[in-house]
């Protein structure tokens, strides 16, 4: 099941009067029943950012759109955290020293040439260094 139908089964079980709209209230019920936290304020907010009608409710297709920029965002904060364990020489990228480190951590014994070369096929900038950007799309 791809997570549209699954955030729509979840809408649907919300949408206790079948209206195709729910409440703030309901908002932050079905984020919690997904597996996130917003507050009943930060439910608010979405709504009325996101409320075309003006009627302080939330439509199905707004629903799936938000919880997608959720997932979207959480992918990208995951991203960031791991492209912070293996820039670890505080240059804002992965040099190959710092990429032999972390993969010496993880049980992975590699050269540094070999470390140049993993980085050589992602470094779009030829910098010799991946940066986030770089890193993200190695990781895409």
């Amino acid at each position: 099941m791809n997570k549209s139908h699954e955030y729509e089964r979840v809408f649907n079980h919300f949408d206790e009067n079948g209206d195709g709209k729910i409440s703030p209230a309901k908002l932050q019920q079905c984020v919690k029943a997904v597996g996130g936290e917003l507050s009943l304020v930060e439910a608010e907010e979405v709504v009325q950012a996101l409320d075309t009608d003006g009627d302080g409710l939330l439509g199905l297709e707004d629903f799936i759109r938000f919880m997608e920029e959720v997932g979207e965002e959480e992918k990208l904060n995951d991203l960031k955290e791991a492209f912070k364990l293996y820039e670890m020489d505080g240059c804002g990228c992965i040099t190959p020293k710092s990429l032999k480190r972390m993969l010496s951590r993880l049980g992975e014994s590699r050269t540094l040439e070999e470390c140049k070369l993993m980085i050589a096929l992602f470094d779009l900038d030829g910098d010799g260094d991946l940066n986030f950007h770089e890193f993200r799309v190695m990781m895409s």
